[in-house]
């Protein structure tokens, strides 16, 4: 039974898809372009879940740039939803990316490691202050109880600062 396991294992692995890069040893993530993007529109919650807001980031990009799974995961859309092409994984432990606009080059249920290209930026994402943008997401819980946050805040590059306890 434990050779049949330690195969098992093997066989996940040898399947796993290969980073160019070490995965963030913290679960935190990793920027979805390379090189590092200009940020040009930063994150701003609204007051209340269901006011106006800016529920993500925008990163100046070039249509056509490859964008790459920020954490590892398991797809759960790639397609077109509102008109516009996105892609959205979902993390262990509850966190979920998502990433738009982008022609996706992976399918719903398909697991991605950190790091692998996930689609390629594509031309017209309104507002954005540069000839292309990627609006990058995140979230916690499902989409329709989710509570955004600013992926900024999570990237590997983000130094954890912590308060003394009082």
């Amino acid at each position: 039974m434990r050779v049949v396991a330690v195969l098992a294992g093997i066989a996940v692995l040898a399947a796993a898809p290969v980073r160019a890069d070490p995965a963030p040893a913290d679960g935190r993530l990793d920027w979805p372009l390379r090189p590092r993007p200009a940020v040009v529109r930063t994150f701003d919650a609204p007051a209340a879940k269901w006011q106006r807001g800016h529920r993500g980031v925008d990163l100046a990009a070039a249509p056509g740039q490859p964008v790459y799974a920020g954490q590892a995961g398991t797809v759960v859309f790639a397609g077109v939803l509102a008109g516009r092409p996105l892609v959205s994984i979902a993390h262990d432990g509850g966190l979920r990316t998502s990433y738009e606009p982008v022609a996706p080059s992976v399918w719903s249920g398909q697991r991605v490691g950190a790091g692998t290209p996930i689609g390629e930026v594509v031309a017209g994402h309104a507002g954005c202050a540069a000839p292309s943008c990627l609006h990058w997401g995140a979230m916690w819980g499902p989409a329709s109880r989710a509570d955004y946050v600013d992926p900024l805040g999570l990237l590997t590059s983000t130094p954890v600062r912590l308060l003394p306890l009082r």
